[in-house]
């Protein structure tokens, strides 16, 4: 009898290598969808006349861009690399894309929020490029909302686009995991910070966002076969079901969030909580598949025993 195969490496070196990344992506990628969530609900509370609530999403949305610049850049060592990255446009990378987009996204957010900053002002003050300034704080806050849901979305295509297993056999699903947990992040944070009479919407997005996150991620599980098992084990195991308990819980006091101000801010941080560990959780994942090469080797020969090419591991 041959006995059952063993799940080795070369020198016991993992097949793929982890990736070099430290926590500074997940907060970024968190953050970015946070500031994405916000703009969006930003843009719907000034077509509806909810002022307080648009002030308080527009300002959230730029100081979420901002951490996730701050994140990004240290990361990268220094700003200068980041820098670096706009001299180029490349379509295949979505590193390159995605700062594309951001750059798109970020000064429309931005005059939106600079925008509320006027209203601060001593009336005396309001006039001249501080009146023009407030005036394009509509137009500005639409096209910010236009281009905000590519922000929350493409770093879930950042992680796909890798080898890593766990990561890359989430491609299908990834994104509307992020959007809907960004959705659900932003709806929190307008429910933390803007009145109970205004937070309507907040509270809407919150409940849509989480239902839908948890449905994507049980369907997620499921296509990913095997490399879905980080995602129960060890410490992004633990993330993972923080991120599950915090999460419906944030949505389930939602719906009493509209008569207590004690639920709201409760819940609201709650939600905020389980959108960053769904972040920390995949991004963890990832990395404990990509020190077992079984989360590289059962995937293919998977693959081959269906009769699809396999494509080479990076």
């Amino acid at each position: 009898m041959v006995p059952p195969a063993e799940f080795t490496s070369y020198y016991g070196r993992p097949v793929v290598k982890p990736s070099p990344w430290e926590i500074d992506i997940p907060a970024y990628m968190f953050a970015g969808g946070l500031a994405a969530g916000s703009s969006l609900l930003a843009a719907g509370a000034d077509l509806t006349g909810r002022p307080a609530l648009r002030r308080s999403a527009r300002l959230g949305a730029l100081g979420a861009l901002g951490f996730s610049f701050a994140a990004l850049v240290h990361d990268l060592g220094r700003p200068a690399r980041f820098l670096n990255m706009l001299r180029t446009a490349k379509l295949t990378s979505p590193m390159s894309v995605g700062t594309w987009i951001l750059m798109a996204y970020g000064p429309f957010a931005g005059t939106a929020a600079a925008a509320e900053a006027t209203a601060l002002l001593p009336a005396r003050w309001r006039r001249g490029p501080v009146r023009l300034l407030a005036a394009l704080g509509r137009p500005a806050g639409l096209v910010a909302a236009v281009t905000a849901p590519p922000v929350a979305a493409y770093t879930a295509v950042l992680l796909a686009d890798t080898a890593t297993p766990s990561w890359h056999e989430a491609y299908r699903e990834l994104p509307f995991v992020f959007t809907a947990s960004a959705a659900a992040a932003a709806g929190g944070l307008g429910m933390v910070s803007a009145p109970v009479a205004q937070a309507g919407p907040a509270r809407r997005l919150a409940l849509g966002g989480a239902l839908v996150e948890q449905l994507a991620e049980r369907q997620m599980e499921r296509s990913m076969g095997i490399t879905a098992e980080p995602l129960h084990q060890g410490k992004a195991g633990r993330l993972m079901r923080a991120a599950r308990v915090l999460t419906l819980g944030g949505a389930a006091g939602s719906l009493l969030a509209g008569r207590s101000r004690v639920a709201a801010v409760a819940s609201g941080v709650a939600l905020l909580a389980g959108s960053l560990c769904t972040r920390l959780g995949v991004f963890e994942a990832g990395q404990q598949s990509a020190r077992d090469p079984r989360y590289t080797v059962v995937p293919q020969r998977e693959r081959v025993d269906r009769g699809e090419p396999v494509r080479a591991e990076a």
